[in-house]
């Protein structure tokens, strides 16, 4: 199972936007299933999901003492990837969170506060020796200060590809519990997410056969099993 997990020490970067968005696109990139889990005190990645009208992808309700030991249990019940969603600020929570992730994106406004907030973030992932990418989020199209932003954050490390733009369907289509692919598959902003899981996947794919490479061999007969009882609505409490 891979760890994706959102992390911004700025509020209002887009963390979970972006961690519900790119959790349906992977279900519906066939990668899944998909497991979310919010561990923002504001439960907003939660709320969210308490207003779809589907099951998937699931949540899962932990804490971060928990999350550790629950996202063992949520790999041997099979589910292929878990999106993680952290506070807006630099707590031992987002530590924890980090130290089990696998790759962790950084969503970046493209304005000179959001820049400025970024090096906390960024120092966390160092320590703990964890790959990031950044995601320029909500940019104005065409605005000379999204690409001012892209060049500042590849100073400090990866900058995905795809800019997600700013625009009204993100915000309406949260409301409801769905996402702009659900909306419209065919808007420019569902192919920006579309393109943008696509380049994360791939980043947590080739993190992984990294791992794999270099780590001992797992113990073999250890076999992985659809989804069962328990994990669906309220995955664990």
């Amino acid at each position: 199972m891979r760890v994706l997990a959102m992390a911004s020490q700025k509020g209002g970067s887009g963390k979970t936007t972006l961690s519900g968005h790119l959790a349906v696109q992977a279900e519906l990139a066939g990668q899944g299933p998909v497991v979310l889990i919010d561990i923002d005190p504001q439960g907003s990645l939660s709320d969210w999901w308490n207003e779809r009208s589907t099951d998937l992808p699931a949540y899962a309700q932990t804490t971060v003492a928990r999350l550790a030991s629950d996202l063992e249990v949520l790999r041997q019940q099979g589910f292929k990837l878990a999106v993680i969603d952290t506070p807006p600020a630099i707590t031992m929570a987002i530590q924890s969170v980090i130290t089990v992730a696998e790759l962790i994106v950084i969503p970046t406004r493209p304005s000179p506060h959001d820049l400025r907030a970024v090096g906390a973030t960024v120092d966390l992932c160092e320590r703990a020796g964890k790959p990031l990418v950044f995601v320029v989020n909500a940019a104005t199209p065409k605005a000379r200060i999204t690409s001012e932003a892209a060049v500042a954050l590849s100073q400090h490390g990866t900058v995905a590809p795809v800019i997600v733009h700013h625009r009204t369907d993100f915000a309406s289509s949260m409301i409801d519990g769905r996402t702009v692919m659900e909306i419209d598959p065919r808007s420019k902003s569902a192919g920006e997410v579309a393109a943008l899981w696509d380049y994360v996947s791939d980043r947590l794919e080739k993190n992984f056969r990294r791992t794999v490479f270099t780590a001992p061999a797992a113990a073999a007969g250890f076999g992985m099993a659809r989804p069962t009882g328990g994990f669906g609505r309220r995955v664990v409490s």
